[in-house]
């Protein structure tokens, strides 16, 4: 149900036809598929999970001047009880994450201005932190890049369709840690489906994340050692005019500590997201990236409390 797929076959042009043909049947069906052999470097996985077990270990003292709450532009410390993925249910998600977006200086006129999405990161004292997210952002960030041009092959596009529109993306990269729970009450990460075009998440081996296909029951989305879980998100289903699918996902509450490191890939704010050329009439009004993505993170967060 969830495939395998090698990138080498369309990154090296081994076969880009019949690994077009497979991300189609993955990206309408599911919405859901392993990535396999993506030359994003091991080593440099290992020290983004380093960097996040030194942050997570802190205090919460520590890393409360960092509190996403406080910060307008979607970055920082998401403390655990500060988030409710399943909007319908509203509990609270077993959890916490700290959040890299777009790294601007504080000299830019957009972070001047104060537009939407368009601030500075903010970083923990932990030597190497800020070096190791921001190379593993910039790798990451290409490797999506380059999926869009799969999707442009699959959906008729003109080659490069989709690179005015990752220039300067909404990218959030954001490392998670869930604390072992035997007990099983509560969830980890509640039912939803993701805000942006793709999600690129790396997990440590921890069970845990499930999907519910459309008229299917919970499943298990297999491990496969070194691959990225690679997901559909809602901004690239209405995008496609619903031809992908977003599919809604949660993590249970794990029996052992679990970690995971997940790459949000979200177009530049100004992107105009309004129905595909060749995808039929459009079931959606036009929204800029930027609108879209502030009307869901709403959603999610509870106010700060002392």
């Amino acid at each position: 149900m969830i495939p395998v797929l090698d990138w080498s076959r369309f990154a090296a042009g081994t076969d880009p036809e019949g690994f077009v043909s497979d991300l189609s049947h993955a990206c309408r069906d599911t919405g859901f598929f392993l990535l396999a052999h993506h030359g994003v470097p091991e080593a440099l996985i290992a020290d983004v999970f380093a960097m996040g077990d030194a942050f997570f270990a802190q205090p919460a003292s520590g890393k409360r001047p960092l509190d996403i709450r406080r910060n307008p532009h979607n970055r920082g410390w998401a403390a655990e009880g500060s988030e409710a993925l399943d909007e319908t249910s509203g509990v609270m998600d077993r959890k916490e994450a700290f959040n890299v977006g777009f790294d601007l200086p504080a000299t830019d006129p957009r972070v001047i201005a104060g537009e939407m999405f368009r601030g500075v990161n903010v970083w923990p004292e932990i030597a190497g932190f800020r070096e190791t997210m921001l190379l593993y952002y910039d790798t990451v960030l290409n490797l999506g890049r380059a999926l869009h041009r799969a999707f442009e092959a699959d959906l008729g596009l003109p080659e490069s369709y989709f690179e005015p529109h990752f220039t300067e993306p909404m990218a959030t990269l954001r490392v998670l840690s869930y604390p072992a729970n035997p007990s099983g009450e509560g969830i980890g990460a509640g039912a939803h489906s993701d805000y942006g075009s793709v999600t690129l998440l790396m997990t440590d081996g921890v069970a845990g994340l499930q999907v519910k296909p459309r008229g299917g029951d919970w499943t298990d989305v297999p491990h496969v050692p070194g691959a990225f879980v690679v997901n559909i998100g809602d901004c690239l289903m209405r995008w496609s005019n619903d031809i992908y699918v977003s599919t809604p996902h949660r993590v249970l509450p794990p029996k052992a500590p679990r970690r995971s490191i997940a790459f949000f890939l979200d177009p530049n704010p100004d992107s105009r997201i309004e129905a595909l050329p060749g995808t039929g009439a459009p079931k959606y009004a036009p929204i800029s990236g930027a609108d879209y993505l502030r009307s869901r993170l709403d959603a999610t967060y509870s106010p700060e409390t002392t």
